[in-house]
């Protein structure tokens, strides 16, 4: 099967007075219709910047992007207007996404009218169905963001990006303002979605415990780049990074007599701006060898299963 989404040595860099600051360097990788990929990492890594280059909402500096097989990284305006409609995303607050002066129904609508629909009684009734498919009741339909709470809020967001009836849906940190008994009925409502559109997601976010619900493989990453990328299941099972391994460790345990081993992190993060040639992580690993500092790359270690790291190569090959 083809994957409906390919990337290629993606490449966001930003000018600043310093230097050039990378912000996603050199991301690859593919999915195929109807799976989610996780996004992970500390804040500042550029997990949400990886997923706005995707969309065009931030222009690539260098790299590919191949959307159903069609190669979409340098869109003229006309073109990207109709790639709208198949890629959309779901911010993270739902508050300052949503435009305050308009009611539920018309920035549900929005997307119908940008796009040509003339019939508003058309609109109307696919803007109510949009609301019952995400859960909104009827009577907010002529209600203001203000004057809902940050579910339902966040309900409109997804609605909104549903309009068009995508393929291919980011999903930027859609549950880290809600509270924990919100953000399971988000999840849940995204997951049968999923399954009943069949959606792919790309979904960024910084709480591993999400991720793992969620997500059928996840990419972890670090000042840019990617250090490890494997299934959900095999990442959490046996992660193989220095710096997984260090994440899941900080995964809290619901059980006060569980000892937990946790890992930390010593010394300062490197720059992002205008690093040096080989492991961003070495500064702050346990393992640094002089061998991390020549450049590195993204190697398959098991069956998919890939590593931004020497050290687990050498390993894995025995040396």
């Amino acid at each position: 099967m083809e994957p409906i989404l390919e990337i290629q040595h993606l490449k966001k860099f930003f000018n600043s007075p310093a230097g050039l600051l990378h912000a996603v360097d050199d991301v690859s990788f593919s999915m195929k219709e109807g799976t989610t990929l996780g996004v992970v990492g500390e804040s500042g890594c550029g997990k949400s910047t990886l997923g706005r280059t995707i969309l065009h909402l931030l222009d690539s500096t260098d790299g590919k992007i191949f959307f159903q097989g069609e190669d979409i990284t340098h869109v003229k305006r006309r073109k990207l207007k109709q790639l709208r409609q198949d890629m959309q995303i779901i911010f993270q607050d739902p508050f300052s996404s949503l435009n305050p002066r308009m009611t539920v129904s018309d920035i549900i609508s929005e997307a119908f009218y940008i796009n040509g629909s003339k019939n508003k009684r058309h609109v109307r009734s696919e803007t109510r169905k949009l609301m019952d498919t995400v859960g909104l009741a009827k009577i907010f339909e002529y209600s203001y963001p203000h004057e809902l709470d940050g579910g339902r809020c966040q309900r409109i967001g997804i609605a909104r990006a549903l309009a068009l009836n995508p393929k291919f849906i980011v999903c930027d940190e859609p549950v880290s303002a809600l509270d924990v008994s919100i953000q399971a009925q988000i999840l849940n409502l995204l997951s049968d979605l999923q399954k009943e559109k069949k959606l792919t997601y790309i979904f960024v976010t910084h709480d591993l415990s999400v991720v793992r619900y969620i997500s059928d493989s996840i990419v972890v990453m670090y000042l840019g780049q990617m250090a490890e990328k494997a299934s959900s299941d095999e990442l959490f099972k046996e992660p193989l990074h220095p710096y997984t391994k260090a994440l899941l460790s900080a995964i809290p345990v619901p059980d006060v007599h569980h000892i937990k081993n946790r890992i930390l992190l010593q010394g300062e993060i490197s720059s992002p701006i205008n690093p040096a040639p080989g492991c961003r992580f070495a500064v702050r690993c346990n393992y640094a060898s002089e061998k991390c500092k020549s450049p590195q790359v993204l190697e398959e270690v098991r069956q998919n299963h890939f590593v931004f790291c020497c050290k687990v190569r050498e390993i894995n090959n025995g040396n």
